[in-house]
């Protein structure tokens, strides 16, 4: 399929590319200079942004002049360009007039059309801002604590894969009835859904109160972080039964636990149990990991076959895991010119109906400019040239180079 994408931020990029990375051809069209993530940190020492090549991995790049009735008419022609696998557009930066689902079906009836939106009544959101309003970050961070903001955009994340499985349920639709439509959902409206899914408005209903702070407590069961002897933090989790019950096992606290429970009235085989002792639980436990080096206590636990893990910081988790490197079949090293090498991921999903694809680099900025005319917008290389020399449409820097592998 083809799909088109006019997009910033987080979620509809990521929806575009997990696309792209599926096997459906991406446009990506901006305008010329850039969008408004085009510079968006991280960026690598040269100030390429690393956020960009990450979210536009194997998408076309078109750069056009969308302030101009020529260039806005060329988006329009991408858009709903014919064909069974075309007319497919995501967006979280629609226009009302020229760019909306009314405007644009009148070219392509059975066009579909996902916008993502702020909040349900049109107001700018992101992220950053969902968090907050919804209650997170008053249940996140150490105890006591102010309210503290996470560094991960969940959200985002949520509904860029929402906005994926809304595109191919409303494709699946179209095949069987021939009938395009407009998907329309908010950022905010993923958000809540998700913690209504997860029982979080149902406990603040019913309960009146917000969920406390815990650190790193795993709520409602126990998992906890303990600091090793030689300094080093492990987090481990007795989620389960069979998790709790190895915890003890490997620490060897049997006795210890069984007066616990003893004294409170209360079976540790229960994780809710567990959970309302989970300050004397990890009293119990502190000792043992206190005494003993990161590598005794990562020996112990794999061969107990707990879960558990290290605390990492970013680059100690590249050094140290293999899950972050070639090592790894979803990666592999891409060079980039002008910024170096490091890994970068393909889908995380194994197909049995094919092999996994490698990673695509992200495209420079109007990269496809000219294939995209004349291949999707159907123009002969006099209109072409006529729209460059004119600045409607921008060639990349280097036209034709790609960013090598």
């Amino acid at each position: 399929m083809r799909v088109v994408e006019g997009s910033a931020f987080v979620a509809v990029p990521l929806a575009g590319m997990t696309l792209a990375q599926m096997g459906a051809e991406v446009i990506r069209f901006d305008r010329i200079g850039g969008g408004l993530d085009a510079k968006r940190w991280p960026v690598a020492p040269d100030g390429q942004s690393l956020f960009w090549q990450g979210l536009n991995k194997g998408k076309k790049s078109i750069a056009v002049d969308m302030k101009s009735p020529e260039g806005r008419e060329l988006v329009t022609r991408i858009v709903t360009a014919p064909g069974d696998d075309a007319g497919l557009f995501l967006t979280n930066l629609r226009v009302r007039g020229w760019m909306d689902y009314d405007t644009l079906s009148r070219h392509r009836e059975d066009l579909i059309m996902v916008a993502l939106t702020g909040d349900r009544h049109g107001r700018p959101q992101v992220d950053y801002t969902v968090n907050p309003a919804l209650g997170i970050p008053h249940m996140t961070g150490p105890v006591d604590g102010d309210p503290v903001a996470h560094a991960l955009p969940a959200w985002d994340i949520a509904a860029g894969n929402m906005v994926v499985s809304a595109l191919l349920a409303a494709e699946r639709y179209r095949l069987r009835t021939g009938q395009g439509q407009d998907v329309e959902f908010s950022l905010k409206d993923a958000a809540a859904a998700t913690i209504g899914h997860l029982g979080m408005i149902a406990e603040a209903q019913l309960t009146g109160q917000s969920r406390p702070k815990a650190g790193n407590a795993l709520f409602g069961a126990y998992g906890q972080d303990f600091v090793c002897a030689d300094g080093q933090w492990v987090m481990i989790i007795g989620l389960t039964d069979r998790q709790w019950s190895g915890i003890v096992k490997a620490t060897e606290t049997g006795e210890a636990m069984a007066a616990l429970e003893a004294e409170a009235g209360l079976s540790l085989r229960a994780e809710g149990n567990r959970w309302a002792l989970r300050d004397r639980i990890t009293g119990i436990l502190n000792d043992w990991f206190a005494a003993r080096p990161m590598a005794e206590v990562a020996q112990v636990c794999d061969s107990f076959g707990l879960t558990w893990s290290p605390f990492r910081t970013m680059p100690e988790a590249l050094r140290d895991d293999s899950d972050l490197g070639p090592d790894n079949p979803m990666f592999e090293m891409m060079h980039h010119p002008g910024v170096g090498s490091y890994p970068v991921p393909g889908s995380p999903m194994n197909f049995s109906a094919f092999d996994r694809q490698s990673p695509v680099a992200a495209p420079m900025l109007g990269q496809h400019s000219e294939e995209i005319l004349a291949e999707v917008a159907g123009l002969d290389g006099g209109e072409i040239a006529r729209l460059f020399d004119k600045g409607i449409v921008a060639q990349s820097a280097e036209p034709g180079q790609r960013n090598a592998a």
